[in-house]
């Protein structure tokens, strides 16, 4: 039972002082299971982070059913998924029942331009440790570099391309090269 009511504590937590959706939420995910609580591992954090990405639903809403799953079963996964929405459903539920032009008020609406600049700070911090903490292999990071590139001409040009279609190419080619080299433990040895 304390498990549960941990786990429930931490994601409302997480839930309550994160803005900007599952990419902010990520470095805190990362934070408070991996480094302080060791629920879970950082590989396992990276393999959830990619899944919860190419899944339905929100990534902090899977990476929090995910933790909870692997510490309490089936009950801990609901009770972490719950921890995590339920702050977001009373802020709403609030604004929507009290404020009926919430952003139309000077001060919220500035606070919420200064959050923007916040967000972002998170996302790239989430990025830089998950980069940092990538395997050295050179084929994954010319992929992902390649990528951060063909996302920023799309955005800098405002080209009509989509960005699950650009991981689609990516996932494409990795799975091209994978099936050419095979991976490094096939080989005997480490990629470089």
């Amino acid at each position: 039972m304390n498990i549960l009511f941990e786990l429930f504590l931490t994601f409302v937590k997480i839930g309550l002082f994160t803005f900007g959706g599952g990419y902010a939420m990520i470095s805190l995910i990362e934070n408070n299971c991996v480094e302080k609580k060791k629920w879970i591992t950082h590989d396992e954090m990276m393999n959830v982070t990619v899944i919860a990405e190419s899944t339905p639903g929100p990534i902090a809403i899977n990476c929090a059913t995910f933790v909870g799953f692997k510490q309490a079963g089936l009950i801990g996964s609901l009770i972490a998924t719950l921890g995590m929405v339920f702050p977001s459903f009373v802020i709403i539920y609030a604004i929507s029942m009290f404020l009926d032009n919430f952003l139309g008020i000077t001060l919220i609406a500035n606070a919420f331009k200064g959050i923007k600049v916040a967000v972002g700070i998170l996302v790239l911090d989430a990025a830089i440790t998950m980069i940092g903490k990538m395997p050295k292999r050179v084929l994954a990071k010319v992929i992902m570099i390649c990528s951060f590139i063909a996302m920023l001409l799309i955005n800098i040009f405002a080209w009509n391309f989509s960005s699950i279609a650009l991981m689609l190419v990516a996932a494409v080619f990795s799975l091209v090269i994978f099936c050419v080299k095979g991976t490094p433990e096939q080989k005997g040895g480490v990629e470089k």
